[in-house]
């Protein structure tokens, strides 16, 4: 300011004595006067240069001016830059910010005080059918058109959630959506939404394994419990003595079963999975496996052509004890369910990928398309009434299907009504490999009829 003052002054000063010297006094007065004005002209441009950078803000394009007006300037731009900064430090905090909610496995969806959707990530859009872009201003109540939800926007009491029916929900895939409001600010409110059909789905299995082991268990009681009040009360003679004692040891040993499967499901679902370390030559298993086919076949009385395929020198890693159990569930399964007279065929081979493949071929009665999806679920039958007949407990499936998950693997099952049914376990290739030390494998049996 003092340089501004002085530079006037000096300016008029200039004026004056260049007046002076050619005019006189009267000179001198005319020189102050146009000097002051020259002055002023010039601080008045610097000054609209200013003034028209300012109304375009841009700070790249400020004008180079110096003394009071370039101070100004000067000052302006790295306020303008400071503040281009905080906007774009804002803008892409907000946009890490969204990228968060887009991220989120719930719905989230922020609405205007007239119920317009301000915003919404994909998830929401996917749980309520709407376009995060196309639907934005758009009332929620016109694209949400379930009456649950209807009345639970209307009634302004959000204390609790509420469940409504998903976008894709169908009868054979049921959706259950839960929608909770939260008013914030001046009258806006955040919509939280989440898919919770999993977690019915477990509850619904939770209610229905409680049930049908409740009822797996109840039965064998009950007969053991009237087989013990007959011996109690009555006087009985000894063949009809051992004749009830063998029908309570046959229950008994259908309990043990039954919570021997629990806890073998128990004992998968709770354990590590199987390392790399552990190998099993296939030959050692097939053998064992083909053994207690041949014994259950024996004690159930039904005479099948009974095939095992010599294996190749393979061996697996995995747990040996995992592995036995499931391939000696799909045998014993297709020795149970395939009448008498018919032929069960086992192999193991190496696929073209590096896979192997163990298949249990069956001329049972087959299983209808609609039932293979759910034959892995427990306590599933086809048949109640035979699936305990031939005394399964509903079971083996399912521990077959968690054996195979834990070592990598992939259950198929091929079916057809009528001719019968084939149940693979197909293995990665990265649990194989070839056997290092030769091992000598029991002679092979040949195709006889299993008594």
């Amino acid at each position: 300011m003092i340089l501004r003052v002085a530079t006037f002054f000096l300016c008029q000063a200039a004026g004056g004595l260049a007046g002076w010297w050619l005019a006189g006094d009267r000179g001198a007065e005319a020189g102050m006067l146009l000097a002051g004005a020259g002055w002023f002209a010039f601080d008045l441009l610097r000054a609209g240069r200013l003034m028209r950078w300012l109304r375009q803000a841009d700070p790249a394009s400020a004008p180079a001016i110096g003394g009071l007006w370039g101070e100004i300037a000067d000052r302006t731009r790295r306020a303008l830059r400071s503040r281009d900064q905080q906007t774009l430090d804002a803008q892409m905090r907000l946009q890490e910010f969204l990228a968060a909610i887009q991220a989120s496995p719930n719905g989230v969806v922020l609405l205007d005080p007239k119920g317009c959707i301000e915003w919404c990530n994909q998830t929401a859009a996917d749980h309520f059918g709407v376009d995060a872009q196309r639907d934005v201003l758009q009332q929620i109540g016109n694209l949400v058109r379930d009456p649950g939800f209807a009345a639970y926007y209307a009634g302004n009491d959000y204390s609790q959630e509420i469940l409504i029916q998903g976008r894709d929900s169908g009868p054979g895939r049921p959706m259950r959506i839960s929608v909770h409001l939260h008013p914030y600010g001046q009258g806006r409110k955040l919509l939280l939404s989440r898919d919770i059909t999993a977690v019915e789905q477990a509850e619904r299995m939770r209610r229905d394994f409680v049930a049908n082991v409740s009822h797996e268990i109840r039965t064998p009681l009950t007969v053991l419990a009237g087989f013990v009040e007959t011996l109690q009360t009555l006087p009985l003679q000894e063949e009809e003595r051992a004749r009830y004692l063998a029908l309570m040891a046959q229950q008994a040993n259908r309990m043990q079963t039954l919570v021997s499967d629990l806890l073998t499901l128990s004992r998968l679902e709770g354990s590590p999975l199987p390392g790399p370390g552990e190998w099993t030559p296939v030959q050692a298993l097939m053998a064992q496996c083909e053994q207690e086919a041949r014994a259950l076949g024996g004690v159930l009385d039904r005479a099948h052509e009974l095939r095992f395929e010599a294996p190749p020198e393979r061996e697996i890693a995995g747990s040996q004890t995992e592995l036995l159990s499931a391939m000696s569930n799909l045998v014993t399964n297709a020795i149970r369910y395939t009448p008498a007279g018919g032929s069960i065929d086992v192999r193991w081979r190496s696929l073209p990928d590096g896979r192997a493949e163990f298949a249990v071929k069956d001329t049972g009665p087959g299983i209808a398309p609609e039932h293979i999806s759910r034959l892995t679920e427990r306590f599933y039958r086809v048949d109640r009434s035979r699936s305990r007949e031939t005394g399964g407990t509903g079971l083996g499936l399912a521990i077959v299907k968690h054996v195979v998950q834990r070592h990598g693997g992939e259950l198929k099952i091929d079916s057809v009504p009528g001719v019968g049914s084939t149940f693979a376990i197909v293995l990665p290739a990265g649990r194989l490999r070839a056997t290092l030390k030769p091992h000598h494998a029991e002679p092979e049996l040949p195709a006889t009829a299993v008594q």
